[in-house]
């Protein structure tokens, strides 16, 4: 299989891109940047200062480059629909971040034209290709776990209140809502691939008093999970001081798994004790950014990969939707 050195463009030089231009460094061998693009010039100033990528604030300037073949779309969400569109109907090939738009609704809308289209388009919800996450999804597929009884989620993050201060954070105009949408939907992804289905029962979604923001902050759910339908419980939260790994556990018939931020413990009913350590900082403070861009890096990997043997990427818009239906189901009051 042939590899070839494919030409991409980055829209959105905020937050959300350092581990991306930092994964695109290390893939240098795969990849040129053509482009790195944002409105404001501040901030096109201070990438071009940390990273050695051309830079422009003109969005037409990016998709009428006849060398770029792939677009990274890591703006805010709010304009998630209208930038996702505009990549396709150029002919580009899309990688974007989640959450897709600020309704589900944006996400189906971008997922039907890219079928229309014949166009790829791969979500990034890196946590999918930790080590450690890739290793418990291999020991559920062979059967040696036996079938699941029982599971949660749990993602007990931290944000100050100067977080929420910065316009738009937490907002239904911008984000789309609070930690569901912005925090937890890494962890509540990787939660639905692992159990299969996910069917909310009851759920509450406040605001606590450690925070003023429009979104939710905390929500606790109960749920059934997989087609037996076994107990599981949903906690999520940005009020936990100083914020903790996010954790996932699994109890199967013949061991459970404990998959708490890069690490994995497998606890076997014979006694066996397995363990996969990875990266541990996940992002769960203060600071939103203290995490390894390595899972960025093999997410990147595999969306190139799917463009050089022409397939899907491992993540794609139908796991997002079915992602965002779980997030509605848990809002709905």
């Amino acid at each position: 299989m042939s590899r070839r050195r494919r030409g991409v463009a980055l829209l959105g030089l905020g937050m959300a891109v350092r581990p991306h231009a930092q994964s695109l460094l290390d893939l240098a061998d795969r990849v040129e940047v053509v482009w790195a693009a944002s409105r404001s010039a501040e901030r096109c100033q201070a990438f071009a200062q940390a990273f050695p990528f051309p830079v422009t604030t003109e969005l037409g300037r990016v998709l009428q480059d006849e060398r770029v073949e792939a677009v990274l779309v890591l703006t805010p969400p709010a304009s998630h629909g209208e930038l996702g569109a505009a990549v396709l109907a150029a002919g580009r090939t899309l990688l974007i971040e989640k959450p897709v738009g600020l309704d589900t609704g944006t996400a189906v809308a971008l997922a039907e034209q890219a079928a229309r289209l014949d166009r790829t388009v791969g979500v990034v919800l890196q946590h999918r290709f930790r080590p450690a996450a890739q290793a418990l999804a291999a020991a559920i597929t062979s059967g040696e776990l036996g079938p699941l009884c029982a599971g949660q989620c749990q993602v007990l993050w931290w944000r100050p209140q100067a977080y929420y201060d910065e316009p738009g954070r937490g907002t239904r105009a911008r984000d789309g809502g609070g930690v569901l949408l912005t925090q937890a939907i890494h962890s509540l992804d990787l939660f639905r691939a692992l159990v299969g289905t996910v069917d909310v029962q009851a759920s509450i979604a406040t605001t606590t008093g450690l925070h003023r923001m429009e979104g939710e902050d905390h929500v606790v759910a109960l749920a059934r999970l997989g087609e037996a339908g076994a107990p599981g419980a949903i906690l999520a939260s940005t009020a936990y001081y100083p914020g903790f790994p996010e954790r996932i556990e699994l109890v199967f018939r013949h061991a459970t798994a404990r998959l708490e931020g890069g690490r994995l413990d497998l606890y076997h009913q014979d006694g066996r004790h397995e363990q996969l350590a990875g990266a541990a900082a996940s992002g769960g403070g203060a600071d939103p950014m203290a995490f390894s861009h390595e899972a960025h890096r093999t997410l990147i990997t595999d969306f190139l990969d799917a463009l050089d043997e022409d397939r899907a990427p491992k993540v794609g818009l139908s796991d997002l939707i079915a992602t965002r239906r779980l997030i509605d189901a848990l809002l709905r009051p």
